[in-house]
């Protein structure tokens, strides 16, 4: 369970002070499907990056399965990012150097899962893509390099 208990956040530029989360409250079920819709500027992506773990809240509480993360240190968000919570990017962020699946074994890195083990679960990943989108009828050819 997640639950974001009275959350606020303001951002502070030069002499600007903008209120991005104002007092939010919001309890998510476990395996409960949720979208976050809102006008732009209205704090959908700060409330998502406090959810991720990527930013911190300035008050309230964020409690993920019964623990409270106001005294999180980082090594405890790093566990969280890591082992709890996952991103999808409206953009594919791919490091243009690496092939794919580099890329996709990238997000394994700091797992402790050996090379093989990421590399056998990466390309599992990517068949299943692959079989998807053969499915949908849409064939996905890549821009950012082979496999």
């Amino acid at each position: 369970m997640l639950e974001l208990k009275n959350i606020r956040k303001t951002y502070h530029v030069s002499d600007v002070e903008t209120k991005a989360l104002d007092d939010v409250s919001v309890t998510f079920r476990k395996k409960e499907f949720v979208a976050i819709l809102g006008t732009s500027g209205s704090g959908k992506t700060t409330c998502l990056n406090i959810i991720g773990g990527l930013d911190r809240y300035d008050s309230g509480d964020l409690i993920i399965n019964g623990k409270s993360t106001k005294d999180f240190k980082e090594r405890e968000w790093d566990a969280y990012r890591n082992n709890s919570i996952g991103f999808i990017f409206q953009s594919y962020n791919l490091i243009t150097h690496l092939s794919i699946v580099a890329n996709v074994e990238m997000g394994m890195t700091l797992s402790g899962v050996s090379s093989s083990e990421k590399h056998k679960r990466a390309m599992e990943a990517l068949e299943r893509e692959a079989a998807s989108r053969r499915c949908e009828g849409a064939y996905y050819l890549s821009e950012a390099g082979a496999c």
